[in-house]
């Protein structure tokens, strides 16, 4: 596992009840789920509960994992179920 200051950096997606998909980044995808189901999370997970993990990757650095979440919300909802099958 790679850390950066004993931290590890990971870009997630979970889906929403109501089937759609939200990206996020976060250094503690468990805790950061919790806060999304809690309704403490992002506004649009807010109105969408409960959500569901389906899809983590661990990046080496937080910037890494900012502009892979960047670069995951511009795909396509297609290509992002694809991503998480694969």
């Amino acid at each position: 596992m790679t850390k950066t200051d004993d931290r590890l950096f990971f870009v997630y997606i979970v889906r929403c009840c109501d089937g759609t998909l939200y990206t996020g980044a976060s250094t503690d995808v468990p805790k950061r789920v919790a806060r999304h189901n809690a309704a403490k999370g992002a506004k649009y997970t807010r109105a969408r509960l409960p959500v569901v993990l389906v899809w983590s990757k661990q990046l080496p650095t937080w910037l890494e994992a900012a502009r892979e979440e960047a670069r995951i919300k511009r795909l396509t909802r297609k290509q992002k179920e694809a991503l998480i099958c694969s």
